[in-house]
C-alpha cells in the first residue's frame, strides 16, 4: 500500500471516536470504513477482523488495518476494472455479450476466430444457457482464466 494512502488510513482513524487507540474493535471498524463511503452489516465487520486479525484477540492493529484495506483497495481495482472489460465487450450496453460482439472484439484484438470458437467460447461463459453472456458470467469466467 501506498505511503500516501497508509496516512490517509491513519488520519481517518485518528480522526474518528478512537482517541488514538492502537487497536480497532469491530464497532470502530465500522465508523472508520462508513467514513470511507463503505456500510457493511454487523456480520460482515466481524468478519473482515477474523480475516486480518493475526493475534486473534477480536480486534486490529493498524497494521492489520491496513493489510485489510490494501485488500479492499485490490478487490475494488478489481472490480472496476472487470466492469471496464465487460463495456469493451458489451458494445450495445444490454447488459449481455453476444457471440456477434465477442467475436467483433476479438477481431479488433487481433484474434480471427471461427464462428465455432466463437460459439464455443460463449457456451463455455454461459452459465444459463440463454444464448450470451451476463455479467456475472463473465466475471466468473474471468476469474477462472
Amino acid at each position: 500500500m501506498c505511503p500516501r494512502l497508509s496516512s490517509s488510513l491513519r488520519c481517518c482513524i485518528d480522526g474518528s471516536s478512537l482517541g488514538g487507540a492502537s487497536c480497532i474493535t469491530p464497532e470502530e471498524l465500522g465508523t472508520v470504513i462508513k467514513s470511507l463511503g463503505q456500510n457493511p452489516s454487523e456480520e460482515e465487520l466481524q468478519e473482515m477482523v477474523q480475516e486480518v486479525d493475526a493475534d486473534g484477540n477480536g480486534s486490529i492493529e493498524f497494521g492489520e488495518f491496513l493489510n485489510l484495506m490494501s485488500r479492499k483497495v485490490k478487490e475494488t481495482n478489481v472490480e472496476e476494472e472487470l466492469k471496464e472489460a465487460f463495456k469493451v465487450f458489451d458494445k450495445d450496453q444490454n447488459g449481455f455479450i453476444s457471440a456477434t460482439e465477442l467475436r467483433n472484439v476479438m477481431i479488433n484484438l487481433g484474434e480471427k476466430l471461427t464462428d465455432e470458437e466463437v460459439e464455443k467460447m460463449i457456451k463455455e461463459a454461459d452459465l444459463d444457457g440463454d444464448g450470451q453472456v451476463n455479467y456475472e458470467e463473465f466475471v466468473r469466467m474471468m476469474m477462472t482464466v
